[in-house]
């Protein structure tokens, strides 16, 4: 069943599949299979994909991979996207490992926010989450991003019972500016995201008692501002481009915190997004398998108007609700780092 009057203005773009890092709710230790250069989709096609995405009314791009700073070039294509006409907002996801060298380029090349990805604030437990991740890198990368101009940043956190979750109060407490990431000096606005964690990949390993539903998490972030003598009131719907992914956002002292809730309160009803892989098919669903080829036409000389017509297939497509809270075999093979998130 598909969604009465579906519509895209958020585009995902998984520039690749591969990942610095191999988080245990992810993916295995060993990795996934990669997919060849051959089949990762040329700048120039990313390009014409998110033309013909604006010409559907898509006004915010996200970068995304895997960790899509690994992506040779990467500068490059952000600066082609963000001169795009119609393209108001243009943002990235990153682990932040990279960034300490590439913050500043990507300022410059047009990315106007960034989305860091930070499970912890304990270098071993960093470790461990990672397997393979160096924890003051990642500050450090957050360090030169707040430098460099990205103000605000998102940090976002899965919450998973039993691994962190200890660790909500703490985070809140950055993101209220009275508590600092551990080797990070005095830093500018981080919006706390609290994202409950999904049965995709190796997530799904983890179990049902791993996930923290978003009204514990929100009650616990009520508490801690009480302890703390901090204001804590909801925030009414953010615009773009904070406001353009599903996060309810909190006001918690001078800084904000947001609770993502795909399991708990899911919001497919008001869902904007498309996602387009690294290897060239466009999801209407990150839970679902259902797909759009744009590689295929795109390498047979498919003009605008005809990967603009897949595109709308694509939108068209877009279901009523996700199915995760079934855990079906699908879930279990499909990885965020191959759809982007």
């Amino acid at each position: 069943m598909t969604n009465p009057g579906p519509r895209a203005t958020y585009l995902r773009v998984s520039v690749t599949d591969r990942c610095n890092e191999r988080c245990l709710y992810c993916m295995p230790a060993e990795g996934v299979p990669l997919k060849s250069h051959a089949d990762i989709l040329r700048y120039e096609e990313v390009e014409t994909v998110v033309r013909a995405a604006v010409r559907l009314g898509v006004r915010s791009v996200r970068l995304t991979g895997g960790e899509p700073l690994v992506r040779r070039d990467i500068v490059d294509l952000a600066a082609r996207v963000a001169a795009v006409p119609g393209v108001e907002d243009l943002s990235l996801t990153t682990n932040g490992l990279l960034l300490e060298r590439l913050a500043v380029p990507l300022r410059r090349a047009g990315v106007r926010r960034l989305n860091v990805s930070l499970d912890t604030l304990r270098p071993d437990r960093y470790r461990a989450i990672t397997r393979v991740g160096d924890f003051q890198q990642a500050v450090g990368g957050l360090g030169a991003a707040l430098a460099a101009g990205f103000l605000p940043i998102k940090v976002n956190t899965v919450v998973i019972r039993g691994l962190n979750d200890d660790e909500i109060e703490e985070m809140a407490l950055v993101a209220a500016g009275r508590a600092r990431v551990p080797g990070l000096g005095p830093a500018g606005p981080l919006v706390w995201r609290f994202i409950e964690l999904m049965p995709l990949g190796e997530g799904h390993a983890l179990g049902d008692k791993a996930l923290v539903p978003a009204d514990e998490i929100v009650e616990r972030l009520a508490g801690v501002a009480s302890r703390s003598g901090l204001g804590f009131e909801e925030e009414g719907p953010l615009e773009p481009p904070l406001g353009a992914g599903p996060a309810r956002y909190f006001r918690l002292g001078s800084g904000r915190v947001g609770v993502i809730s795909p399991m708990t309160h899911g919001f497919c009803s008001s869902c904007n997004r498309l996602r387009l892989t690294a290897d060239g098919k466009i999801h209407p669903c990150l839970a679902s398998s259902v797909a759009v080829d744009v590689a295929g036409p795109l390498r047979a000389q498919a003009t605008l108007e005809e990967i603009t017509s897949l595109l709308a297939r694509a939108v068209a497509m877009k279901p009523q609700a996700h199915r995760m809270a079934e855990r079906g075999p699908e879930l279990i093979r499909r990885r965020m780092s191959e759809i982007g998130g």
